[in-house]
């Protein structure tokens, strides 16, 4: 059994760890700042608490034998409105935590770190980090290299987190399904480019199943390639009356990448639970029960908030 403290614990991966924790052994306290949430409803041990007051932090990392290290300005658009604020939170942050923690780090990564590239991508793959988000998330790693840490390079994520964290609508799976369900209407630019995806609470059980295994260094984390026209096909299989709209697309990092997370499956035993149908149909279900009334509110995008509610 472990103490273990997750930071961004509030979040939409850290929601569903956190749930996961909670039926373990393990002793668990959330360390979150509430960016996003305006309050913490769970049962557990929280603390309400920036990853900039270090005083504050290390009292809890004292208490800790493993962090999950969560927090992090999230996705390119967000880190592009706060470059300065990204290096802070994504890379210097975790530079600090590795001079001043020496147990055990579950720390999740980028798929992005590898750009855009031909073939199926694995963990000896070249990195082309072209964004403040993929360059703050690939120097986090370095930082992590000698330590007791396991690094997840992370497909694009969908689905439910939990009961209480907000749904994430700006990630492609669950936007998809959110327009189709509430508007009839989907519309996607270009669509031949395959992505690789992975479910949420995947995410969540790969990391909390590592907290007391001995695996160390970088592992891509993945449930399946698809094209983004596929999947918009694969949407419409649940909301058969939804339109689907094609619009040429002359952005050049529309074009493909495919990850294979073969070392995950091999070393780790990693088996996803939860499919695209699955992430689908939780999604138009939590939808058709009422439970999310405006699809458009920006709280459910990560950069749209940000834009309306200024970091400092």
């Amino acid at each position: 059994m472990s103490n273990v403290l997750v930071v961004g614990g509030a979040g939409y991966i850290g929601g569903a760890a956190t749930d996961l924790l909670l039926k373990t052994d393990h002793s668990v306290r959330v360390y979150d700042v509430l960016l996003y949430e305006t309050e913490y409803r769970k049962f557990g041990d929280f603390v309400c608490g920036d990853i900039r007051d270090r005083e504050l932090l290390k009292t809890h990392l004292a208490w800790a034998d493993t962090v999950i290290w969560l927090a992090a300005l999230v996705a390119d658009g967000s880190c592009a409105l706060y470059p300065n604020l990204a290096t802070e939170f994504n890379q210097e942050s975790v530079k600090w935590l590795a001079d001043n923690f020496d147990g055990r780090i579950i720390f999740p990564s980028t798929c992005l770190v590898y750009a855009i590239q031909d073939g199926v991508l694995h963990e000896e793959s070249r990195t082309d980090p072209l964004t403040e988000y993929t360059k703050t998330k690939l120097a986090a790693e370095s930082y992590l290299k000698d330590k007791n840490a396991i690094i997840f390079r992370l497909s694009t994520v969908f689905g439910l987190g939990d009961a209480f964290s907000r749904p994430r609508l700006d990630l492609v799976v669950n936007l998809l399904t959110a327009r189709a369900c509430v508007e009839k209407k989907m519309t996607v630019f270009g669509g031949e480019q395959f992505r690789p995806f992975i479910h949420v609470r995947d995410v969540a059980r790969v990391m909390v199943e590592n907290i007391d295994t001995a695996h160390r260094g970088v592992f891509n984390i993945h449930y399946g390639n698809k094209s983004i026209f596929d999947l918009a096909r694969l949407v419409q299989r649940y909301v058969p009356d939804a339109m689907l709209e094609i619009k040429e697309s002359t952005v050049k990092e529309t074009g493909d990448y495919r990850m294979s997370s073969d070392k995950a499956r091999k070393l780790l035993g990693f088996a996803p639970s939860y499919s695209i149908e699955n992430g689908i149909a939780e999604m138009q279900t939590f939808i058709a029960s009422g439970r999310l009334k405006d699809i458009r509110n920006p709280r459910y995008s990560n950069e749209a908030f940000l834009k309306i509610n200024p970091l400092h």
